[in-house]
């Protein structure tokens, strides 16, 4: 009797435990189309995916919808690089009424094996999506040292560059916060942020007071606002 209750009392603090401590990573293709396993990593135009049977996968960005890694979303989106509409990841920070993307940050990129010049490619804005500039990109991911094994340089840490996003208010627009600089950008982030939150005085107003604004501070603007409007 005590063993059954023991029992009994074991499965129902499991069953307490929330379903995303024991949630992997997975690659979503399509809806309801997804691959488990653990990602090995991204370059931001491609992620590798280590499945459950040990075996290594790479999926490019034009291919899939997203990825989930370590509990956080890297969406797939198109934008014009040199002319090319091209995919890449950005991670979500805000979804709502706004919708906040990043890049760079705490997502760490792959840096080339063989050392080489920066290139900073000129971004635009295209697909109605919108596009980056001023943003290195990291090198590719490698995939070696055995059909089943993922050998990934060194990793490196890109600024972080968001991305806001409003429907019906024209295409995505880039906001690079950089807090050396941030005083300088503020006037810009201002006027980007008023264009998008729109039919919120109170918030409009705090906006134009602001001296400064830093990723903490645009993250909490557009959560505000997105909670207003729920």
């Amino acid at each position: 009797m005590v063993k059954s209750m023991r029992i009994l009392f074991l499965l129902y603090v499991l069953s307490a435990i929330p379903f995303n401590i024991y949630a992997q990573d997975a690659v979503v293709i399509s809806e309801g189309n997804f691959v488990r396993g653990t990602i090995k990593g991204t370059d931001l135009s491609n992620v590798v995916l280590k499945k459950d049977d040990e075996s290594v996968v790479m999926f490019k960005a034009k291919d899939i919808k997203e990825f989930l890694w370590n509990g956080e979303t890297f969406v797939s989106k198109p934008i014009l690089i040199n002319k090319d509409l091209e995919y890449r990841f950005f991670k979500v920070v805000e979804l709502g009424a706004v919708n906040l993307y990043s890049i760079g940050g705490n997502v760490p990129v792959e840096e080339p094996v063989q050392k080489r010049a920066k290139v900073r490619p000129s971004f635009g804005i295209g697909g109605g999506t919108g596009g980056f500039g001023g943003v290195g990109m990291g090198a590719g991911i490698s995939l070696g040292g055995g059909r089943n094994n993922a050998t990934l340089p060194t990793k490196a840490m890109m600024p972080t560059t968001y991305f806001i996003e409003k429907f019906g208010t024209g295409p995505m627009q880039e906001i690079l916060v950089d807090n050396a600089t941030a005083a300088a950008k503020t006037p810009t982030i201002k006027a980007i942020l008023l264009q998008k939150l729109t039919n919120d005085d109170e918030l409009a107003t705090k906006i134009k007071a602001m001296e400064t604004i830093d990723g903490k501070s645009l993250v909490s603007i557009v959560s505000t606002y997105n909670t207003a409007k729920k």
